[in-house]
């Protein structure tokens, strides 16, 4: 039989086959080869009479996987953010963008609680508007930002729209809201939420393990993953860099050299649209960041 897989935990998968859910092992030999299971994987399974487990024999071919979060199969990658509590954090979010750039996923910014950026009259309400102002301006240049607020349901609307027929994968930092999000999507409250800690700023009792969820007859469904803080380019080249900022890429050929690293090197096309106005200073400073931490990587 074939299935997908909706849910791993602690060595048991469940997968779904038609409208029936079930729960399988993997062979031994997987171990053996290092080979393990994802969420979202296509998989040949038996079925095991007699038995409460059913065994997973074979791991169809994978389009794209990702390793945080572990999941494969992902057509669209919904990165989400807060305006505050926590604060935006750019340099996961622009690694996340990369991540989904680099597996050839589409990607969404989502940026979550805008409602905190209603309240100008205290500091914090103040910060929130600054924050949204600041990733509108960096990033709707570039990708589709989708705006969430709690009780406006305009943002998720939205969401539904862009994912419709694709499976969509959550990903963020802790307590930016992706369990929130994915029960708004859902329409019930399904998942667990906790609020965020005061001290860390991060979410506290929320998503545990990766699971995916249907929304719908017409394939559409979503992964949610948990939150994580960090995020390492592994398996990247630095000259891969240019190609997976795609307001970079729009000038690439535009260099005096081909070679050029598009840092200090004169006549380089990437800098002069920097000059312009077409690339963000933010995104371009993002951009020398990684550059220099995978040079550092290529020392070791």
């Amino acid at each position: 039989m074939q299935g997908r897989i909706m849910k791993g935990i602690a060595g048991f998968y469940f997968v779904k086959s038609g409208e029936t859910i079930y729960r399988c092992k993997a062979r031994g030999i997987f171990k053996k080869q290092d080979i393990k299971p994802a969420v979202g994987d296509l998989v040949e399974f038996e079925i095991i009479e007699g038995n409460d487990d059913n065994l997973i024999t074979d791991i169809l071919p994978r389009r794209n996987s990702f390793i945080r979060p572990f999941v494969a199969n992902v057509d669209c990658f919904l990165v989400v953010t807060a305006v505050l509590r926590p604060a935006p954090v750019q340099e996961l979010v622009d690694k996340l963008l990369i991540m989904a750039e680099h597996a050839g996923t589409e990607a969404i910014l989502c940026v979550n609680k805008c409602d905190l950026a209603a309240d100008q009259k205290r500091s914090s309400g103040r910060k929130a508007a600054a924050s949204l102002e600041m990733l509108r301006r960096i990033y709707e240049p570039v990708y589709p930002v989708v705006l969430l607020s709690q009780d406006d349901p305009a943002g998720y609307e939205r969401i539904t729209e862009l994912i419709h027929g694709k499976t969509a994968a959550l990903a963020g930092a802790s307590g930016v809201g992706k369990s929130t999000i994915l029960n708004h999507l859902l329409r019930n409250e399904l998942m667990e939420t906790g609020a965020v800690s005061e001290k860390s700023q991060r979410g506290r009792h929320t998503t545990r393990h990766a699971q995916l969820f249907s929304l719908d007859e017409e394939g559409t469904a979503v992964f949610d993953t948990p939150g994580f803080t960090s995020f390492a380019l592994t398996g990247l080249e630095p000259e891969e860099l240019p190609h997976l900022f795609p307001e970079i890429e729009a000038h690439l050929g535009s260099c005096r050299y081909d070679d050029c690293r598009h840092m200090a090197e004169p006549g380089c096309g990437v800098k002069l649209a920097l000059d312009q106005g077409q690339i963000s200073r933010e995104r371009y400073d993002s951009y020398l960041a990684m550059v220099r931490e995978l040079d550092e990587e290529k020392k070791y």
